[in-house]
């Protein structure tokens, strides 16, 4: 007796559908697994006929084979222990097999006979939607999960037993079936249970630094990355901490798909809610480069990916290995990062905002020589660490300062994250109009060959960029920065072109890594 039951491995933030086939024979008893298996997936033989007899269902002294296809494709971790059990099943006639061609059925079993949760259910679910599914079967504990795919119905599951009364009493189907609703709204209170937990974190709360406020509302408004420099204790972790709530929210898609990068991290199994605010990832500087970038033998997202759509904060930049943040500069121009092993490749998108932030030298006191205890050799070794290549993908870079005792008293003044959010927003808004159908979407990707043509400046603004690339011996790419700067902080101020004014606080920016790097 043969029977069929569908399923799917995750590649990327994707799923690969699997077909679990069962075949019951006469012959000598054994149980055969085949199709190119890890050896998670081949101890699944164990593990289902141990749980089938604790649940009650001794299996009859025959032979069975189960097949996992596509054979070309590595089958790995534990979640085709359910599909298994549900194929053997049916090729005993303990469930009707015409019950299982509409259904996809993912999830591992333990010994007891109970449905254990796994990683990735959400773009499982999306798959199984997308192939003509119309319910899914998931683990109990991934029901939340399952649930925020639309048009499909989920099916949780607590034990073996809970799988046959599903298929073989059609009465009892609904208690098993989710209600999206109620689900959402279960969410939607945990969300707001948490939210009212401790105090938000504003941009009213972070006193003096006018310079670097500004550069950050700049640098979210296109979507530059930003580097501050500057001595221990001016701030720089508390400005980037609150950069997150003067982004604009996210919208639906991109909710959908940050969900999928921590489904698969198994970060998503008791936090469904917290995929509606944009990520802040801040990685210790000890971090391996396979934790930044993704990677290991069953490839899982890193912290550029985790921070998708959100901001990536490296403190303490200087402190990094050299090796690890090298790694950045592909992902920063593609938006994307590409693993490769051996049994296949994957890609995982890393669309990020990067803050960092670094003290000047070692002892961080560095330009004042008074107190600065450096040689200069030690200072370039310091600064050496963030390479060219690196620092020529990031666009805004300032210095943060020692606050006096007034500045740092004087709360008059201080803008929300609200009222910043809301400029923010607008500007956004703009890009969205200006890039439609062009496949840009902010302001710190354009090309360079497109920049004359979108940055339009009049004589009064092309002599004086003239005489700033000629006073300051300006690159090329500091040329294309600053236009790039320059047009964000003119969308800021609702202005169609670029003013001179524009172009000035842009070249404010340019300064420091002149200051530092271009000595």
């Amino acid at each position: 007796m043969y029977s069929i039951v569908s399923t799917a491995i995750i590649r990327g933030i994707s799923s690969i559908p699997v077909q679990v086939e069962a075949d019951v024979s006469d012959g000598l008893p054994m149980f055969d697994m085949v199709g190119f298996l890890a050896s998670e997936v081949k101890e699944a033989r164990e593990r289902v006929r141990t749980a089938l007899r604790n649940s009650g269902y001794r299996l009859p002294a025959k032979r069975i084979t189960v097949n996992l296809s596509p054979a070309n494709i590595k089958k790995t971790g534990s979640a085709f222990d359910l599909p298994v059990a549900a194929a053997i099943l049916a090729a005993f006639r303990i469930i009707p097999p015409e019950n299982l061609t509409s259904i996809l059925i993912v999830g591992e079993i333990g010994l007891n006979g109970k449905v254990q949760p796994v990683e990735g259910i959400l773009p499982i679910a999306a798959q199984a939607r997308e192939h003509g599914f119309t319910h899914c079967m998931v683990p109990y504990e991934n029901r939340m999960e399952a649930c925020m795919i639309k048009n499909i119905q989920t099916v949780a599951v607590k034990e073996i037993k809970d799988v046959i009364d599903y298929f073989t009493h059609p009465s009892s189907q609904k208690a098993f079936v989710m209600d999206t609703n109620e689900m959402f709204l279960s969410s939607k209170n945990i969300q707001n249970a948490s939210d009212s937990n401790g105090q938000e974190l504003d941009f009213s709360q972070i006193n003096g630094q006018r310079l670097v406020r500004r550069a950050s509302e700049v640098a979210a408004a296109g979507m530059h990355n930003l580097l501050m420099v500057g001595p221990p204790g001016a701030g720089k972790t508390m400005i980037a901490q609150r950069i997150p709530t003067i982004l604009p929210p996210m919208c639906e898609e991109e909710q959908l798909e940050l969900a999928k990068i921590y489904s698969i991290s198994g970060m998503l199994l008791h936090n469904s809610h917290l995929i509606t605010k944009r990520p802040f990832r801040s990685p210790h500087h000890t971090i391996t480069p396979q934790g930044l970038a993704g990677g290991g033998k069953v490839p899982k997202p890193g912290e550029i990916s985790l921070a998708h759509k959100g901001v990536l904060f490296l403190d303490e930049l200087a402190e990094f290995q050299k090796s690890t943040l090298e790694l950045l500069r592909q992902p920063m121009e593609e938006k994307q990062i590409h693993i490769s092993r051996v049994h296949g490749n994957c890609s995982y998108p890393s669309d990020f905002m990067l803050a960092a932030a670094t003290n000047p030298c070692p002892c961080g006191a560095y330009p004042d020589m008074q107190r600065c205890r450096c040689t200069q050799n030690a200072i370039d070794r310091y600064l050496g660490r963030i390479s060219q290549p690196l620092l020529d993908r990031i666009d805004i870079c300032v210095k943060t300062s020692q606050l006096t005792y007034a500045e740092l008293t004087d709360k008059a003044g201080n803008e929300s994250s609200a009222q910043i959010r809301a400029r923010v927003c607008e500007a956004w808004e703009l890009q969205k109009e200006r890039f439609e159908g062009t496949g840009i979407h902010f302001n710190s990707q354009i090309p360079a060959d497109c920049l004359k043509e979108i940055c339009q400046i009049t004589s009064k603004e092309e002599k004086y960029l003239k005489e700033m690339y000629q006073k300051f011996h300006l690159t090329a790419r500091s040329y294309h920065k600053i236009l790039r700067v320059a047009r964000t902080a003119a969308d800021l101020s609702h202005s169609k072109s670029v003013r001179v004014s524009h172009l000035s606080e842009a070249l404010c920016y340019r300064s420091l890594d002149r200051k530092f790097w271009e000595r």
